[in-house]
């Protein structure tokens, strides 16, 4: 399994964040309680892996619901440009605008990465299972965007 970069570690209580959507609607930890929980954080809307991922998870949107599982995605976008992804893939779950980063930090999924041989600082692309208590059940580091879904079944033990 990929290593992770976050301090989190199964077990831990989910840091609380609020941050807005792509509606301008504040969201926070406490508006998942009592529900399974994925909070997944990918680089940039309107990217190859980050499409593939968003898609993946819209098409077994239905399945994922069924079982009480809420999906939130979080990127540094901003909600206008998280409203445009939305309507061009018909994503069928909120995206949070953490323009601020704050969210990434507090998840420990904003740090160094290197790409062509440039360092520089962004999104680990990370998955977040938190149970209906607000605890991280597991952490998926660096997902399969073609096989997200099934992978976060496996997560909850679904």
């Amino acid at each position: 399994m990929a290593k992770c970069i976050s301090h989190l570690k199964p077990g831990d209580a989910a840091p609380d964040f609020n941050s807005i959507n792509q509606n301008g609607k504040s969201l926070s930890l406490g508006d998942y309680s009592g529900s399974k929980f994925v909070i997944y954080f990918y680089p940039r809307d309107m990217t190859p892996g980050c499409t593939t991922q968003a898609c993946n998870l819209t098409e077994n949107f239905e399945e994922l619901t069924s079982k009480g599982i809420k999906i939130l995605g979080v990127s540094p976008d901003t909600p206008e440009k998280h409203l445009k992804f939305i309507a061009k893939y018909d994503i069928a779950f909120d995206l949070l605008a953490d323009e601020d980063k704050s969210v990434h930090k507090a998840f420990g999924v904003w740090g160094e990465k290197k790409f062509m041989g440039k360092v520089f600082d962004g999104t680990h692309r990370t998955t977040f299972l938190i149970d209906e208590d607000g605890v991280v059940v597991d952490i998926i580091a660096k997902p399969k965007v073609k096989e997200h879904s099934a992978e976060i079944l496996q997560g909850f033990g679904l």
